[in-house]
C-alpha cells in the first residue's frame, strides 16, 4: 500500500517537473518570437533540451529493466541544454 502511494507521489512530483520545465520552454520561446536574438534562441533551445531530458528521465525511471545505453541516452539532452543555456549567457 505504501509503496502505491511513494509511486503515485513520484509520477505526481515527475510530472510537475516536466510541466514547469515545459513552462519555462513555452516562455523562452514567446521571448525568442518578441524580440530576435541569438542570446534567447540559444536560451530557447536550452530549455527545449532540457524539457526532453526531463522527459526522458520520466520515462526510464518508469522502465527498470532498461540497460546503461539508455541512461547514457537520456543524459544526453541534458547536456545540449545546458550548454546551450551556457551560450546564451556569453552571446
Amino acid at each position: 500500500m505504501i509503496d502505491t502511494v511513494l509511486q503515485g507521489l513520484l509520477m505526481a512530483m515527475q510530472m510537475t517537473v516536466f510541466a514547469l520545465a515545459l513552462g519555462l520552454t513555452i516562455i523562452s520561446f514567446q521571448s525568442y518570437q518578441a524580440n530576435e536574438s541569438k542570446r534567447l534562441e540559444s536560451a530557447f533551445i536550452g530549455f527545449a533540451f532540457l524539457s526532453m531530458g526531463v522527459a526522458l528521465t520520466t520515462i526510464v525511471s518508469q522502465v527498470s529493466e532498461l540497460t546503461t545505453i539508455f541512461s547514457i541516452v537520456e543524459t544526453v539532452p541534458f547536456i545540449i541544454g545546458f550548454g546551450m543555456l551556457y551560450l546564451s549567457l556569453y552571446r
